[in-house]
């Protein structure tokens, strides 16, 4: 079921990168409409796994990054149609195809667990999700604002410079990515830790809320996300970084996000999983 959205996503990515190299307004609205097209299609398969398992599917890993790529994806068309660029799209793509390769390969199966069935768990895990659909623009958008500026420093205005926003452009998109992804990772964290203490009481047998402690891995590095993530808010507001700073920090917390994400998620028996 998720190999239809792969494709329709693989071929967006193929007709970003034409449009990125042409620069044709007809490639770049074609990229446009094969990325909505895949969206809506992603989000027919959602639905569909939804009635499959009678709530929203994301307590299974891949289902989980399948939810995180149509996040992502939807993130992306809301800034790129309200911003009227397309240029993002060559860098946003292929991390879409990639993650979303994953619940191809590995489909993985949702399993009921009595802890879950609460409002909090939905709230908190919905929460996560689009704080990282956030923290992944914010990195590319910090990611591209590198590369701009390079081109800037050489005085070599070439092909990166006429095909990318300013860099005033980018810094105020990274901000906004910034600060709405550390809010619903706050949401997140905080609703996290409320649902754990009352699932506990609930079923304080289950090996699973035995393993949510401070060292389980996911709960470590999603700690330490929010660490860095605040910290690079806090820093815009009292201390001025702006630009390189704050480009380079929206790529640590990004690189954090991805870890806690994937190679945590399916290779680190010690964390806790629900599936």
């Amino acid at each position: 079921m998720n190999i239809l959205p792969f494709l329709l996503y693989a071929a967006a990515a193929i007709a970003y990168a034409l449009h990125f190299g042409r620069r044709e307004p007809a490639m770049g609205r074609a990229a446009t409409s094969l990325l909505l097209f895949a969206a809506l299609t992603h989000t027919f398969v959602i639905g569909m796994q939804t009635m499959e398992v009678r709530s929203v599917p994301f307590a299974n890993p891949s289902r989980a990054i399948s939810t995180f790529v149509w996040l992502l994806t939807l993130s992306y068309l809301y800034l790129e149609l309200t911003t009227d660029e397309r240029a993002m799209g060559v860098f946003i793509l292929p991390i879409v195809v990639v993650l979303q390769l994953i619940p191809v390969l590995y489909p993985g199966v949702e399993r009921e667990d009595p802890v879950l069935n609460s409002p909090w768990f939905w709230v908190h895990v919905a929460s996560l999700l689009f704080a990282y659909a956030s923290f992944a623009l914010a990195g590319v958008l910090g990611l591209t604002y590198v590369l701009q500026f390079k081109e800037i420093k050489k005085k070599h205005l070439g092909y990166f410079y006429t095909r990318l926003p300013s860099l005033q452009t980018l810094d105020v998109m990274n901000a906004r990515a910034v600060t709405v992804g550390w809010i619903f990772l706050t949401v997140g964290v905080v609703v996290g830790a409320f649902w754990t203490g009352q699932a506990r009481e609930m079923a304080p047998q289950n090996p699973n809320l035995q393993a949510m402690v401070l060292v389980d891995p996911k709960i470590l590095i999603a700690l330490l996300t929010w660490v860095v993530y605040s910290f690079a808010v806090l820093s815009r507001r009292t201390m001025g970084w702006t630009g390189r700073k704050a480009a380079w920090l929206s790529a640590l917390g990004f690189a954090m996000v991805l870890l806690n994400f994937v190679p945590i998620s399916y290779f680190v028996s010690t964390s806790h999983t629900f599936n």
